[in-house]
């Protein structure tokens, strides 16, 4: 196919009410906030989409700020498409970011505590400025991990457990949380935020990108169109990883060929009543939504190759 049906949808559905309280209460700790870190998919959920996967809104809503911005999961994307990779190519990468208003670019989280000191040190604190300690607002799209970030940050430098939820699909952080430490020397509070996505989407296949990601829950756009939409951008990047894990002859344009072999690969199928001349007989059927999950889930655990989907 040389062109995706998105069928008309409307995109605007896909913005939660949580999602503008949660802006509004961003907008309202960013004066006892230092410096933003956003973290951004690079794949999984993540490295996927290093563009479609930030928020524009985000850098106009909460101002002049020190910014960073941490990258995950770069060993999913693909190297031939892969803005990021390591010296020069993370050199160019930010180079680029910083006419959005970046401050420093990072591939990992080890580095951040030192080099969010650093920034904030070389920055103006306005009213902060006798104040010893440091208040970092954590930003980004949906289900990017923050939280998970933030935990991260917390077992390295205090080896301490968890202070935030986390989870597998976007909303589990629904409001602007109290400071949470990670570190003592400096001392260093992160807040958590809500992932917020535009009130309203550039475009629907944006929109789906971010789906695809997880950053907007499936039941909202729909499995079986995203499904379709993941196969459609797999052909048409040439990654035919799905031909192998599938058991298929060829690539193939069509989806419901692919969910039929997903289905019987992972023995999702469903019990139907059907009503004949003789009574109510039970059948088997393949479960055709069920296999389209799975196949949302093998992209995403990076189980159909290296894939960058900007």
């Amino acid at each position: 196919r040389e062109r995706f049906d998105f069928g008309g949808r409307d995109v605007a559905s896909w913005f939660p009410g949580h999602m503008a309280k949660g802006l509004r209460q961003m907008r309202a700790s960013l004066r006892r906030a230092d410096c933003l870190i956003e973290r951004t998919v690079t794949l999984l959920s993540s490295s996927h989409i290093p563009l479609s996967g930030r928020n524009p809104m985000l850098r106009e809503a909460l101002g002049i700020r020190p910014h960073v911005l941490v990258l995950n999961k770069m060993d999913l994307a693909d190297p031939r498409r892969q803005p990021v990779s390591a010296g020069a190519g993370l050199a160019r990468w930010g180079s680029h970011m910083s006419l959005q208003g970046v401050t420093a670019l990072l591939p990992v989280s080890l580095q951040i505590v030192p080099l969010v000191a650093e920034l904030v040190g070389n920055s103006p604190r306005y009213h902060r400025a006798e104040s010893t300690e440091y208040n970092i607002l954590v930003i980004g799209v949906p289900n990017v991990g923050k939280s998970s970030l933030i935990n991260s940050l917390r077992r390295l430098h205090l080896k301490k457990g968890k202070a935030t939820a986390v989870g597998g699909e976007p909303g589990i952080t629904k409001a602007v949380l109290t400071r949470i430490q990670v570190c003592e020397q400096p001392l260093m509070y992160l807040v958590d935020t809500p992932g917020v996505l535009p009130p309203k989407l550039g475009d629907v296949e944006t929109g789906m990108k971010l789906a695809l990601c997880g950053a907007i829950r499936d039941h909202l756009v729909g499995e079986d169109i995203m499904a379709d939409y993941l196969l459609y951008t797999l052909n048409k990047r040439q990654q035919f990883g799905y031909v192998q894990r599938y058991g298929l002859a060829e690539a193939c344009d069509a989806i419901e060929p692919v969910l039929r072999r997903v289905a019987l690969a992972q023995g999702r199928t469903q019990k139907v009543k059907v009503l004949t001349g003789t009574g109510n007989v039970n059948v088997t059927m393949l479960n055709y939504p069920a296999a389209a999950y799975e196949f949302l889930r093998d992209f995403r655990a990076g189980r159909l190759g290296r894939v960058t989907l900007d």
